[in-house]
């Protein structure tokens, strides 16, 4: 039987670097090998990995496993998942983790399902057990209602991460490390699918999964006007995003790109401005992972007040425009 021994992050890449929730992972998988004082390593896949191998290292990782062939220029399951089903089975790590993202949803319970063994998805937190050296993985239950902690006896221990509730570590040129190259024969014959186009989401500004700041209208907005005014507007001087609950996506006022909640993108910037949002379950599923939460509702006895660590009950036409000004006069000082 293998010993099970160290915490493995799968790396995702574009453009030759290293995508922020890979330095984020890489910044609690370092945590969790400290606690365990055990190795920190990372799996890098692509036609050609570039200097992302340093860039790891940089950001804590011991180890990089490389893995490049043509085939894995553009993901596609059935050629990733024969390469971390190989180096999971060579490895053996005790943990392996991923980024919630499009990749990591579809990546991780194939995998999972392969080695026999759990998963958790879409992780708040992570922890590892001084008695049982077991991950406690946290994550939100009942549509974020509430949070539960899992474990999982059998090895390996994989669960996937939510984006931004990770801090990677200061970056560190000067830290040493190991990069190993893999070679994997990939079997072309199992591939069953192709990919026949790819359609790029334009996104003016910056990406809701990437802003510091999003500040999201709801039903109470009324139309789609304001989105592109006095949201945009207190937006644009937060340096954030705007996004919206599902109403105003479903009345055709704003892009199902801009639309937070649980079939939607799930957030967690430092700050969300939650404006004319009642606060229904899905919704806070999508938000609830923010550092701060800001509700401003006409309706004092609107959910999201029970969910925001500050509150504002008006009319928005009157409060937003009133901020905003407030904000500017503020940070020209």
């Amino acid at each position: 039987m293998a010993e099970y021994k160290g915490v493995i992050v799968y790396g995702e890449l574009i453009n030759g670097k290293l995508l922020s929730i890979t330095t984020e992972l890489l910044g609690g998988g370092r945590n969790l090998a400290t606690a365990l004082k055990e190795d920190l390593s990372c799996v890098l896949l692509a036609d050609t990995v570039g200097e992302t191998p340093k860039e790891a290292i940089a950001f804590g990782t011991d180890k990089v496993y490389i893995v490049e062939d043509p085939s894995l220029k553009e993901y596609q399951a059935d050629t990733y998942i024969q390469v971390v089903e190989k180096l999971a089975k060579e490895i053996s790590p005790r943990i392996i983790l991923m980024g919630q993202t499009s990749i990591g949803r579809d990546l991780a319970p194939r995998l999972a399902f392969r080695l026999g063994t759990g998963l958790s998805t879409d992780c708040v937190d992570l922890s590892i057990d001084s008695e049982t050296k077991l991950l406690l993985q946290t994550k939100p239950v009942y549509g974020g209602n509430a949070q539960a902690i899992f474990t999982c006896e059998s090895m390996p221990q994989i669960a996937t991460v939510r984006p931004k509730t990770m801090s990677p570590i200061e970056r560190d040129n000067s830290r040493k490390g190991e990069v190993i190259p893999i070679k994997v024969e990939i079997d072309m014959s199992t591939i069953r699918t192709k990919v026949i186009e790819k359609v790029k989401e334009e996104v003016a500004g910056i990406k809701l999964e990437d802003a510091p700041t999003i500040v999201s209208g709801g039903r109470g907005i009324g139309g789609p006007e304001p989105f592109k005014t006095t949201l945009k507007e207190l937006a644009d001087v937060l340096h954030g995003a705007v996004g919206a609950s599902r109403p105003p996506v479903d009345n055709g006022w704003i892009p199902e790109a801009m639309h937070v909640g649980l079939t939607g993108k799930i957030v967690a910037p430092d700050i969300y401005i939650a404006i004319a949002i009642s606060g229904a379950s899905q919704h806070i599923a999508g938000c609830s992972g923010s550092k701060t939460i800001i509700a401003i509702n006409k309706d004092p006895e609107a959910n999201i007040f029970k969910e925001a660590n500050f509150g504002v009950v008006g009319r928005y036409e009157e409060v937003v425009p009133a901020f905003t000004k407030k904000l500017k006069e503020l940070l020209a000082e």
